[in-house]
């Protein structure tokens, strides 16, 4: 298993599960099963199905790895920065579309 510093997540392209995996001293298994399941707030998994394949995809964001490995995120942080973008979302979303109405001068 090799040891990575959080400067060494922090400059790499990409970050497999092997390495988070290693990072965080855990097994690739577990944690590709933990994103999958959306119990570990590291990223990403996304299903891959189509007529000839059902694989898995995972992007691994490098800040929400240290973070999580240093016990200053967990699932509940990151359901409410989600939420609270979908709002954001939402709220400009409803901003455009006035915004527009007035521009068109409709009645």
């Amino acid at each position: 298993m090799t040891k990575y510093t959080d400067d060494d997540i922090r400059s790499m392209d990409k970050i497999t599960c092997k390495i988070a995996a290693d990072y965080l001293g855990i097994s690739p298994i577990i944690l590709s099963r933990g994103m999958r399941e959306e119990k570990l707030p590291i990223g990403f998994a996304v299903h891959n199905e189509d007529r000839y394949t059902d694989s898995w995809s995972y992007a691994i964001v490098p800040e929400r790895l240290i973070a999580y490995k240093h016990g200053k995120i967990n699932e509940v942080q990151v359901q409410g920065i989600e939420h609270n973008l979908e709002t954001i979302i939402s709220e400009f979303t409803s901003m455009k579309k006035d915004l527009s109405f007035l521009l068109r001068g409709d009645k």
